[in-house]
C-alpha cells in the first residue's frame, strides 16, 4: 500500500469520525485544523484507524502524533 491509498482510506476514516463528508486531511493537518478534533475525538480516531487498517500503535507511537502525515508513516511502518 502506497501513500495515497493510506490517505484515501484515512480521509473516509476522518471524515465519519468528525462527520463531516467534506473534510480532507493531509501531512500537514493536526488537531488545531478540525473542528472537535479534541482528546476525546483523538482517542475515537485512533481506535477507528486502528479498525480501518487492522493495526495496533503502541502508546509511544499515539503519543509522538503530532499531525497527519505522522499519523500517515506509523500506518505505513505498521503495514
Amino acid at each position: 500500500m502506497d501513500r495515497n491509498e493510506v490517505y484515501e482510506r484515512l480521509n473516509a476514516v476522518f471524515r465519519e469520525v468528525f462527520d463531516d463528508e467534506n473534510l480532507t486531511v493531509q501531512d500537514a493537518t493536526t488537531a488545531a485544523d478540525v473542528e472537535d478534533w479534541d482528546s476525546l475525538s483523538h482517542i475515537t480516531l485512533i481506535a477507528a484507524v486502528e479498525d480501518e487498517f487492522d493495526i495496533s500503535f503502541d502508546m509511544k507511537t499515539v503519543v509522538g502524533l503530532k499531525c497527519v502525515g505522522d499519523m500517515v508513516d506509523a500506518i505505513l511502518r505498521e503495514l
